[in-house]
């Protein structure tokens, strides 16, 4: 159909603007750029035909909502997604500017390109061409589309969680994922949850002098390690009493479909991760710790002298940032409690040692038979060519919980990300076929809805 094609590459034109503007939420500097990327996805709500929209101001930056509730007795859907980026550090490894996209190889190089405002564009565009070629939608919709989903989300969050009659709807449509190969259409049926926070230990009044009183004084760096290596040890199991007990295996047939995936384990250690060997838990796949075993990493440690030269010092007090991934039947409030207990247990003498939680969320999953999922399944399947794969993920949406446990709503997590495309790390990309196959998989998913 020519006329969508040429829809499509407008699009395309469009994101690349949208993409211009640096909206990082965690810098204070950018919030006028926050204030930009809403306001464009807000007009882009209104030229797709939606008959209500509004900025809705919970915290920092905004909340953009859109409706239009013109198909009575036909499925509403809540489409989501987010604005805010990740900040772009380090600068030096981008081979372009991160805030001038640039396509090379049929990939949009670019920070947000896929995580989320590429994906989130094939929502408002898909809605747009449907407006556009029939004047009307087979289904009804409400957007919402948040700019802190990278800081956390708390406010959508403490939104949501009001219920608002506004997002009523009988499933989410989320394009925040991705496809577990390249041409291999997938639907991702479960997330992995979140714990995030602070281990801070603190000894003395100051920083000491080790010649003096190195051998007498407690040193919190030492006791930092010294409670990590309690908390997980060097075969990957995690020794927080409880943390296991609500662990549900994955059905036979769930790994049965996991092993037919195309996968190839020496090309995912070399390509994806780069180190000379897999870790992790003996006697688990790499899908099994990364889809469905919760994890428990270090991200960093701060404290004492870290300059160039040397200063001898033992010092007061240290932080090591921590967090776990939690999968089905896990509880955020009860694994922050196993693990302050677990700290309390493993710290040494003449040190105070806090785990001070900072935000997190449940872990989701999904029944593929809903008929939610079904229809997304066949749409892609259709545009794709190949029959679409059902998957997990081993990172974290919160607003997937969310939407679950106070609206009652499941989510359609309909990726169209690669394995690749460098979420959160220099060169951040989306392959541009993907973004195109995109908008028709969602235009097809909400005819077959519809219909």
């Amino acid at each position: 159909m020519p006329e969508l094609e040429s829809f499509k590459k407008q699009a395309l034109e469009q994101l690349l603007e949208w993409l211009r503007i640096p909206s990082i939420s965690t810098l204070p500097e950018n919030k006028g750029d926050m204030l930009r990327a809403a306001d464009y996805v807000e007009a882009a709500m209104k030229t797709a035909g939606m008959t209500r929209t509004e900025q809705i101001h919970r915290a920092e930056h905004p909340m953009v909502y859109g409706e239009w509730l013109g198909a009575p007795g036909k499925p509403t859907l809540l489409l989501y997604g987010h604005y805010d980026v990740q900040p772009v550090d380090p600068i030096e490894e981008w081979k372009s500017a991160p805030f001038e996209p640039e396509i090379r190889n049929e990939n949009i190089y670019a920070r947000g390109a896929t995580d989320d405002k590429g994906q989130t564009w094939i929502l408002v565009k898909a809605v747009e061409w449907l407006m556009k070629r029939d004047g009307k939608l087979p289904v009804n919709v409400r957007f919402l589309i948040e700019g802190e989903e990278e800081v956390g989300g708390e406010a959508i969050e403490k939104y949501v969680s009001e219920k608002p009659a506004q997002l009523q709807a009988d499933a989410a449509v989320i394009c925040d994922s991705e496809m577990f190969a390249p041409g291999l259409p997938s639907i991702c049926t479960g997330l992995r949850g979140l714990v995030y926070g602070e281990l801070h230990v603190e000894a003395a009044r100051q920083d000491l002098h080790s010649g003096v009183y190195g051998g007498a004084a407690p040193n919190p760096i030492m006791a930092i390690a010294e409670i990590l290596c309690a908390l997980k040890d060097k075969d990957g199991h995690i020794q927080v009493p409880g943390f296991y007990d609500s662990v549900v295996e994955p059905a036979p047939a769930e790994k049965e479909a996991w092993a037919s995936l195309p996968f190839d384990e020496a090309e995912y250690l070399e390509k994806e991760i780069g180190a000379t060997s897999i870790t992790g838990e003996p006697g688990f796949s790499v899908f099994d710790k990364t889809w469905a075993r919760p994890t428990l990493e270090v991200h960093g440690i701060r404290g004492g002298f870290v300059g160039e030269g040397a200063k001898t010092v033992i010092p007061a007090r240290a932080v090591a940032k921590i967090s776990t991934r939690l999968v089905a039947n896990q509880k955020p409030e009860e694994v922050i409690e196993q693990l302050k207990a677990a700290i309390a247990a493993a710290t040494p003498k003449g040190v105070k040692a806090e785990f001070k939680f900072l935000h997190g969320a449940g872990p989701s999953l999904v029944n593929p038979d809903s008929p939610f999922i079904r229809e997304s399944a066949l749409a892609m399947e259709e545009i794709f060519g190949k029959k679409t794969v059902f998957i997990r993920s081993g990172g974290s949406i919160p607003i997937v919980g969310s939407f679950l446990t106070h609206l009652g709503m499941p989510s359609v997590l309909m990726g169209f990300g690669l394995p690749d495309d460098n979420l959160h790390s220099p060169n951040e990309k989306f392959h541009v076929p993907n973004f195109y196959n995109g908008i028709d998989a969602v235009v097809r998913y909400l005819e077959r809805l519809g219909a």
